[in-house]
């Protein structure tokens, strides 16, 4: 693009081969559609103080321990089911504003907060979902800068909903015509398959394979709850490993 500043984008299918020293001082997108990049942005829309992510049941005990129990809820799940003694699973459906408003969260899930969590020396860190896309993009705009996609995939493996969504990102931020993106191979194949499979996100989300297991387990509505775009102009930034919702709300420039 004649005149426009070169972004490399980078993209992991995955955050395993990730170690937290990687990604110091880069701007990081953590994606995990199914489910809790879509619940950190549905608490925070529902009012809650802030979130913390963390990797292992130990850092849950160990935070949480030390903040007043009356506005701090333990959060998360294992095999997609609330953990024992918590106060809530990773349903975005269950964090309403009269449960999480003014809380502090400590969310423990088996992808996507590990995912976040090794981001704590980026530079800049956002979670995205299809949910908040346009907050996403309109972010990335203004950043024009190189950036990180990080897909949280499922127990270390691919998977096609967190890859769809990065490619979304991709397609919207080259369509606007603004940004003269080049992305690594897993950039491309990102883009490539939100073309062929991202036309329908619910009916993608359904023919996943965590879709199907979180459809069979009875969180089945938590897919529609994934799949409505831009329903909630939120935009989560991790800062001292503390996700917030970003003050000033950004709209895509065109």
């Amino acid at each position: 693009m004649e005149g426009s500043k070169t972004i490399h984008v980078e993209v992991h299918f995955t955050p395993t081969q990730l170690e937290e020293m990687m990604l110091k001082d880069k701007s990081v997108v953590v994606i995990d559609v199914l489910r809790a990049s879509t619940t950190v942005i549905t608490a925070l829309h529902s009012g809650a103080k802030e979130i913390i992510p963390v990797g292992n049941i130990e850092s849950v005990v160990k935070i949480s321990g030390s903040m007043f129990g009356d506005v701090t809820l333990r959060a998360g799940e294992r095999n997609g089911k609330m953990i024992e003694g918590f106060n809530l699973g990773n349903s975005p459906l269950e964090y309403t504003p009269e449960v999480v408003k003014g809380k502090t969260i400590v969310l423990l899930t088996t992808n996507g907060s590990a995912a976040m969590a090794k981001g704590r020396y980026s530079k800049n860190l956002v979670v995205a979902g299809f949910v908040n896309l346009s907050s996403v993009v309109a972010f990335l705009q203004e950043l024009n800068g190189d950036f990180v996609i990080i897909c949280s995939g499922k127990e270390h493996r691919f998977c096609i909903e967190d890859t769809v969504c990065a490619g979304r990102i991709l397609n919207i931020l080259r369509e606007k015509g603004n940004l003269d993106l080049i992305t690594d191979d897993a950039g491309e194949a990102a883009i490539t398959l939100d073309k062929n499979v991202g036309k329908n996100i619910l009916k993608m989300l359904k023919n996943s394979a965590h879709g199907r297991y979180l459809t069979e387990i009875g969180f089945g509505e938590d897919l529609k709850a994934c799949a409505a775009t831009d329903s909630m102009p939120i935009l989560p930034t991790l800062s001292n490993n503390i996700l917030r919702a970003a003050r000033k709300i950004l709209k895509p420039t065109a």
